[in-house]
């Protein structure tokens, strides 16, 4: 399938966007060469500037490589750029109801999995928020990142490294800091203290339990269903 012409608003965003359906349309496979800056500043009728900032936004994303002496190559298809888009229209509480299973394992992993070092570090955390109150949202995604390191599964951390930030977002734009209520203090001591404890049932009950009344108070402001 050709390149469409890019516009003359907003260029590089342009091409990047047209890339981007390429790869996800199947234009190419991962592993693939694609055309050089000048084949592809041709096809689109833009500068060679243009298509290597467009790819550099590509590169930077993730989804192409660059080889010096040897062009650019399709890194991946599984564009990060398609999912921020979907959390981004996702409900608020459907974006809770992620975080909690999230978080639920991630707790139950960090039971079982802690070593000496995860529990101090889980302490420190859990001291900053109860120093800096509870309507730190640094405090308390710090402490949460504790938890989520404590599983020991790096695959794991980068998922909630990159979903969490957008759950965020997604909840403040919806509703608004001041709408959400306080954090739990004392529900987070109540985690920290079964992941000390070694009980993986007890620690993913109370990362359910943390995340109960921001549930309710989303099903209640949006009118939707807790469930």
């Amino acid at each position: 399938m050709a390149l469409k012409a890019a516009g003359r608003v907003s260029l590089v965003d342009s091409v990047v966007e047209q890339l981007r359906a390429q790869l996800a349309g199947g234009e190419w496979a991962v592993g693939d060469r694609i055309p050089t800056e000048h084949e592809l500043a041709e096809q689109l009728d833009v500068g060679r500037n243009t298509v290597r900032e467009a790819v550099r936004v590509l590169v930077h994303a993730g989804l192409l490589e660059s080889r010096q002496g040897n062009g650019t190559f399709v890194r991946s298809t599984a564009d990060p750029h398609a999912v921020l888009s979907g959390m981004r229209h996702a409900g608020a509480l459907d974006v809770l109801e992620l975080r909690v299973a999230l978080e639920a394992e991630a707790a139950r992993l960090a039971a079982v999995r802690r070593d000496d070092h995860d529990l101090l570090r889980l302490r420190a955390a859990l001291a900053t928020l109860r120093e800096e109150g509870d309507r730190d949202a640094d405090a308390d995604m710090t402490f949460h990142m504790a938890v989520v390191e404590a599983t020991h599964n790096a695959a794991f951390t980068e998922v909630y490294r990159f979903f969490s930030t957008q759950v965020h977002e997604v909840l403040v734009a919806a509703l608004g800091d001041a709408e959400m209520p306080p954090v739990d203090i004392d529900v987070h001591e109540a985690l920290a203290g079964a992941i000390e404890a070694g009980d993986p049932e007890a620690a993913e009950a109370q990362a359910r339990e943390l995340l109960r009344v921001p549930m309710e108070t989303v099903a209640r402001l949006t009118g939707g269903d807790a469930r």
